[in-house]
């Protein structure tokens, strides 16, 4: 049996990172919990201070398949390359063909701008394409 798992995200702004993740792999926030109709009313509840509710946030797959991501506030960011990354494979695999792959890529990549990525660079090579981006927090993920 495979072990579940959690990715986290260790960011300045876990609202603003969620609502980006959220939308690039059409996750949705976490429903705050049962009995409170938001996670406003459940934090007040709880006694954490107004100052204290964006330490963290946390995204789910709406139809249960895929991890839950959580977002968790750091005082000072590491500074470098991120060592882990996403990729999200919007393409379709080896069996569609190269300029279909491109079309979706090109599609996804110019939503995920909307969204607030920044576009890094394209590579194509072996058959492959993706393009590097960066999260509205400078964390590198690949679209293929």
């Amino acid at each position: 049996m495979a072990t579940d798992i959690q990715v986290v995200f260790d960011c300045g702004d876990p609202d603003r990172l969620a609502k980006f993740w959220a939308g690039a792999l059409h996750y949705k926030l976490q429903d705050p919990p049962a009995g409170f109709a938001s996670w406003e009313e459940a934090l007040k509840k709880m006694g954490i201070p107004e100052e204290e509710w964006n330490s963290a946030s946390a995204i789910v797959d709406p139809d249960g398949r895929g991890p839950r991501i959580y977002f968790q506030q750091m005082d000072t960011p590491k500074p470098g390359k991120n060592r882990l990354h996403i990729d999200l494979n919007v393409g379709g695999g080896a069996s569609v063909p190269l300029e279909e792959r491109k079309k979706r890529n090109h599609a996804e990549v110019d939503r995920l701008l909307r969204l607030g990525a920044t576009r890094q660079r394209a590579w194509e090579e072996l058959g492959g394409y993706w393009v590097v981006m960066l999260d509205p927090e400078g964390n590198e993920f690949c679209v293929q």
